[in-house]
């Protein structure tokens, strides 16, 4: 499958930093099972708040993204609130962190990990 084919059919952005970063924390937990899911659930200043966490079992309805050998995955009702977001990772003076930009977002606060749609 060439390039353009596989993010037409991609919910989502995943990007290469992103990946990176998991392969390097899924590396150092020396367990190659291991699939970063990424989910959305109620809370946060805005209503809805972004969470991450390290699994190792895929679900049945779990939608999974693939990037390298890396695998994100996310549950249905998390999904409808971010197909055609970017799940980014980023370094800066403000320090590291996965980022989501998320175009279903109405609004977001400050410190980027909640939002309302």
């Amino acid at each position: 499958m060439n390039a353009v084919t596989e993010e037409i059919l991609s919910p989502l952005v995943f990007t290469d930093n992103a990946a990176r970063k998991v392969k390097e924390l899924i590396d150092e937990e020396g367990s190659p099972d291991l699939k970063l899911r990424v989910f959305v659930s109620g809370g946060g200043c805005s209503g809805f708040q972004y969470g991450f966490t390290f699994e190792e079992t895929v679900n049945e309805d779990d939608t999974q993204v693939q990037k390298d050998s890396v695998t994100l995955l996310i549950d249905p009702m998390s999904l409808q609130y971010l197909v055609g977001a970017e799940i980014d990772y980023q370094d800066s003076l403000q320090g590291s962190q996965f980022v989501i930009r998320n175009p279903n977002a109405t609004t977001t606060c400050g410190c980027g990990s909640s939002f309302s749609a």
